[in-house]
This record gives C-alpha cells, sequence and structure tokens, in this order.
C-alpha cells in the first residue's frame, strides 16, 4: 500500500506559520490575500446542496451500524440463530468496514469522490437485500458483509468529500453535519427498530442509498481531486459553480493548485513508512482516537443497547431505546453548533469524559444488581449511563486510522456477549477505565483544529514532529 506524503515541507509553511517565545503555533492572513469568494458576492447554495447528498451516505453509515440492536431478539427467534452466531453478525460489519476502509484512499484517488460513493451505495444496496431476504446465517453474514464494507468506504470518503467542498472559516460545521447524520440515521433507526419487523427495516435501509445515488447527478466533483488529476477546466468550475458564480476564486484556486502540484512532486510512501518520525505524531494521533474511541465500548451500545437494557431488567428493550432514539439527535446538534466555536479538541475531551461516566455508571448499576442491592434503580442507572454515553461513530479521514477504527469495532462487537457472561459490571468498568486513559491522551496530544485550512493543519503537524 502506498500513500501519497500528505504534509508540507519547511519552504511552504514559513509565510504561514509564527512561533512565539513559549512555543506556540499561529497563523497569520495578509487581509489583501484572504479569499473572499464567501463573503462578498459568494454563495454557499451548492455547498448545502452537495453537503446534504453527502450526507445521505453518512445516514447509511447510522442505519447499518444501529441496525443490530433493535433486531437481535427478532432475529435470532426467527433464524434459531445461537448467541455465538449472532455475535458474528453483528461483527461483521466491521470486518466489511476494515476492507472498505483500507480500499477507500485508493478508489477516491481513482475514480474521484462522487464515484466512490456511488460504489460504497451499491454495496449497501445490495447487502440490505440480502440480510431482508436472508432465510439463513450464510446470506444474512452476508449481506451484513457488504452493508459493512459501503460504510467502510463512505466513514472516510464523505468527510473528506465536504472538507474538500467548503470554505475553510465554515468547513467544521459543514463536516459536522457528517456526525450529525450518523446520529440521526441511527436514531430513526432505533425508533423504526420498535415498530418494523426486521426484514422490513432492512428494505426501509436502502432508501438512503438510492437518494444518495440519485444526489449525484446534481453536484460537482470535489476540485481538489479534479486538479490533482490534471482537469484543470472541470476544476476551475466546479470550484466556481461551489462558491457562486459572481464569486472571485482566484487566490482560493492558486492555493489549491499551488498544494497539489508540490504534492505530487514529493515521493510516494509505503504503509511502513508512516511509523518515520516526521509522521509518527499524526498516526499516533488519528490511530490513538480510533482506538480509544473502540474499546471505550462505543460498538458494544451501538450493537446491543437493547439487549443490554433487557438484562438490566427493563421487561422490554424497547421503551430504552425509544428515548435513546429521541435523545441522540438533539445532543449532536448541540454539539454541531459548539464545533466551531469552542473547537474540536475540547468538544473531544468532553466527549471522552461522557463515554467514562456512561459506561462507569453502567458498571456499578450491573455490580449493584449482581449484590442485589437498589434493584429497583438499576434500569434507570442503566439507561441513564447509555444516554451519557456519547454514540458517535465518526469516521476517520485516512485509510490506517479507519482500519484501526474498524479493527477495535469488531473486537469489542464480537466480544461483548462473551464479555457479558464473563461479567456485566466488568465488561463495563473495562471500559470506563480505557476512557479515562483517552482524557489523558486528548489532553496532552491532540491539537486544535479550528479556523484552519487542511494545509495549516498539515504543515503544523510537520512542523510539531520537526520540533519534537
Amino acid at each position: 500500500m502506498e500513500y501519497h506524503e500528505s504534509t508540507l515541507q519547511q519552504d511552504m509553511t514559513e509565510p504561514l506559520m509564527q512561533q512565539d517565545e513559549k512555543g506556540n503555533i499561529s497563523f497569520e492572513e495578509d487581509d489583501d490575500l484572504t479569499p473572499r469568494n464567501t463573503s462578498q458576492n459568494g454563495s454557499l447554495g451548492v455547498v448545502w446542496l452537495s453537503t446534504t447528498v453527502a450526507v445521505w451516505g453518512s445516514f447509511q453509515f447510522g442505519c447499518c451500524v444501529h441496525y443490530s440492536s433493535p433486531t437481535q431478539t427478532a432475529i435470532r427467534k426467527d433464524l434459531n440463530l445461537s448467541l455465538a452466531e449472532y455475535s458474528v453478525f453483528a461483527s461483521i460489519l466491521a470486518i466489511g468496514a476494515m476492507i472498505g476502509g483500507i480500499t477507500s484512499g485508493h478508489i477516491s484517488n481513482f475514480i474521484g469522490r462522487k464515484g466512490t460513493m456511488r460504489v460504497a451505495a451499491i454495496f449497501c444496496i445490495i447487502g440490505w437485500l440480502a440480510i431482508g431476504f436472508a432465510e439463513g446465517v450464510l446470506l444474512l453474514d452476508i449481506g451484513r458483509m457488504c452493508t459493512g464494507y459501503g460504510i467502510g468506504v463512505f466513514s472516510y470518503v464523505v468527510p473528506v468529500f465536504i472538507a474538500e467542498i467548503a470554505p475553510k472559516d465554515l468547513r467544521g460545521g459543514f463536516t459536522s453535519s457528517n456526525e450529525l447524520m450518523i446520529q440521526v440515521g441511527g436514531s430513526i433507526t432505533y425508533l423504526l427498530g420498535t415498530v418494523l419487523t426486521w426484514r422490513m427495516l432492512a428494505l426501509v435501509g436502502l432508501i438512503p442509498s438510492l437518494m444518495l445515488i440519485l444526489g449525484m447527478f446534481f453536484v460537482p466533483e470535489s476540485p481538489r481531486w479534479l486538479v490533482m488529476v490534471g482537469q484543470q477546466r472541470e476544476f476551475e468550475a466546479s470550484l466556481q459553480r461551489l462558491r457562486g458564480k459572481d464569486a472571485d476564486i482566484s487566490f482560493e484556486a492558486s492555493e489549491i493548485q499551488e498544494y497539489t502540484e508540490k504534492l505530487q512532486q514529493m515521493p510516494k510512501i509505503r504503509l511502513l513508512d508512516l511509523f518515520q518520525k516526521r509522521y509518527l505524531h499524526s498516526v499516533i494521533i488519528g490511530v490513538g482516537l480510533m482506538l480509544f474511541k473502540q474499546f471505550g465500548g462505543i460498538s458494544a451500545i451501538g450493537s446491543y443497547a437493547s439487549a443490554t437494557l433487557e438484562l438490566a431488567g427493563f421487561s422490554s428493550g424497547k421503551f430504552g431505546t425509544i428515548v435513546i432514539g429521541l435523545c441522540q439527535i438533539p445532543v449532536t446538534i448541540i454539539a454541531v453548533a459548539l464545533m466551531d466555536r469552542c473547537g474540536r479538541r475540547p468538544l473531544l475531551l468532553v466527549s471522552s469524559v461522557g463515554t467514562f461516566l456512561g459506561t462507569f455508571l453502567i458498571g456499578l448499576a450491573f455490580y449493584l444488581k449482581d449484590h442485589e442491592l437498589v434493584l429497583k434503580l438499576i434500569p434507570m442507572m442503566v439507561l441513564a449511563g447509555v444516554l451519557i454515553f456519547p454514540l458517535n461513530v465518526k469516521g476517520a479521514a485516512g485509510s490506517l486510522a479507519i482500519w484501526a477504527n474498524w479493527f477495535g469495532s469488531w473486537t469489542v462487537s464480537y466480544t461483548f456477549n462473551y464479555l457479558i457472561s464473563w461479567s456485566s459490571s466488568g465488561a463495563f468498568f473495562l471500559y470506563s477505565a480505557v476512557s479515562a486513559a483517552a482524557i489523558l491522551f486528548v489532553a496532552k496530544l491532540v491539537p486544535e483544529t479550528r479556523r484552519r485550512t487542511l494545509e495549516e493543519i498539515q504543515a503544523h503537524m510537520l512542523f510539531s514532529n520537526s520540533h519534537s
């Protein structure tokens, strides 16, 4: 596997970066050079349209990930599946997603961001049809694997596409719509799972992919990809369409083109080269965030929320599932609204703290249940823990980080039932310990990226590595 070097040389970063006596890095902007394509005579209409179409892939992501939670009891009963067989079904999604994540970068560079999203949508359609008409475990698992491959590709290409088309000052808000639609898709799946059969729910899962394929006919390709493959005329037309017909795109077009040209002159690197000192900081952050997120129990809650609530004492998981579905969306909307105001790093810290508190509370509830203490409070304690727990399954922009994300997801979702059988309280205490470590990781290593271009972020990472 090879990658283009994604960091800038020092001579490219000097005009952009300043460093004070404390070693803090800032980026200066020349008022005469600052692009005005969204503030003067510009338009965001096509950016909004393109983002709306792309996040159908995010919606599909949420549907696929959370499908196994409200359907577990019904699928096991109708197809006579053992607990081990259902664990394979629930977790094999992550195997497909790992393959999708590994191949997504190459596919999107070869056929473009739009073509890649279409490919992912087709895999999801095939997968949902296989699940909906399955009469045995084999077709069920094949369908789950296909949907996994599709969302593995989506987890890479959707945030990349949105980041590449959005103006830098609004990039955080637009890319956060990816996260919002994942939660919307998951919440609607939770809610529909309480009233639809598992087969009908699978067929409803076709809708997001069909909407995305249709919508792709009306949106432009990523200008960054177009300039990367040498389609200069299409690049300028795409950027002009995204910024508005009256916008001055000269500065932004020059900046993107200059960066891309220098990037293409740099040597290709292999996967192992990513572990060189100059890249190590970026790799540690990207992979570390994914692993901490997954081993903090996110896939356990996402895949088995209904079963967890039933284990806690609810006569049916439906009540808790409805509450989870209703609460996820407003919480995510708040996070999206705060993203560009507060920055991503503070929200990561809040998310890590929430994960710790949620899993610790669930673990404490099951500990009390094991010792037959305050039994009446245990169901509500577990529900509260699940609601505190931030059910975000955010994609990462990088094949290696995506692979780490889905490897962690498969490990946690496959082993969850076995851990619960061993010790329901111990399982969640383990997750809470990982989340506590994640708080320290974010606080010590993760930089802020608010209001920086993609090129500035990459320059910052290289500068940090060279002075570490």
